[in-house]
């Protein structure tokens, strides 16, 4: 389907000069439209990188790869473990982490004669605290969204033309958000966090987080769900899947979800 915007055939003219990429692919809801894009710009010239870790829930890999291969394009899942430099969850983390993952992604695409490496960073994304940015920056990875100025809303609205099923899909972020800065990263709090959020999903919560904080799980809803979740009932039975699943002990956020709500505990810098 051709899309008439100025903006989108400003993207595909950006991505056309650059020949031949490896896109960052996370299956959400901008690098997904962005594999699409690059895949209309670029054709064949186009791979998409999908990192595999602890920090990564399974099922988002395996939306990943069953995107990738519905777009019929050259795919592959790298393996990154869990480095040492973030075992004990520093503010900077996300910095460490990114400069990690995206120079493996990089010495893929020199390796195979790819010039560059692309990610599905957006417009609205400067406007949040994401510390991330300056390693990419760092590492030159492009970020066609950012700079062909595509806001969030604009993508969804693009995915929804041009039929990808992400066009509504719910904001997600690695499991790393999940646990306070300066706590130990451990593979078995991964696997909770998981399991409990895949539950709440089950169950018809789409934007949830369970925030982990030791043997006690801080649960955060859609803030228009939060009523859904005055029933006793509902609350028993997702106490007692929560502990099965490994925690002591089950709480609710009264304020809900929002995004990066363990920011809140760091002086973000101005």
């Amino acid at each position: 389907m051709m899309i008439n915007n100025s903006k989108y055939e400003a993207l595909l003219t950006y991505l056309r000069k650059l020949d031949r990429v490896v896109l960052a692919f996370s299956g959400g809801v901008d690098s997904t439209f962005l594999l699409k894009a690059a895949q209309e710009a670029l054709g064949d010239n186009l791979k998409a990188v999908t990192i595999l870790s602890p920090y990564i829930p399974k099922w988002e890999i395996a939306e990943a790869q069953e995107l990738a291969e519905k777009l019929g394009v050259d795919y592959e899942i790298i393996e990154a473990p869990l480095i040492d430099e973030i075992k004990f969850n520093p503010e900077n983390r996300c910095y460490l982490c990114k400069t990690a993952v995206f120079s493996m992604i990089k010495a893929l695409a020199d390796r195979e004669g790819y010039p560059y490496v692309i990610d599905g960073t957006n417009f609205d994304d400067i406007h949040d605290y994401r510390p991330g940015l300056k390693a990419l920056t760092e590492l030159n990875v492009k970020s066609p969204l950012l700079d062909c100025e595509l806001t969030k809303n604009e993508i969804r609205a693009f995915s929804k033309e041009l039929g990808l099923p992400t066009w509504d899909k719910p904001p997600y972020a690695c499991l790393l958000t999940r646990i306070p800065y300066g706590n130990e990263l451990k593979v078995e709090d991964f696997v909770k966090i998981e399991k409990a959020e895949r539950y709440m999903m089950d169950i018809g919560f789409r934007a949830i987080r369970v925030r982990c904080h030791g043997n006690l799980a801080r649960i955060e809803v859609d803030r228009k769900d939060r009523s859904r979740l005055f029933d006793e009932n509902l609350l028993d039975n997702i106490s007692a899947k929560l502990k099965e699943f490994g925690f002591k002990y089950v709480s609710l956020d009264v304020e809900g979800y929002r995004t990066g709500s363990l920011n809140e505990t760091i002086a973000i810098p101005g």
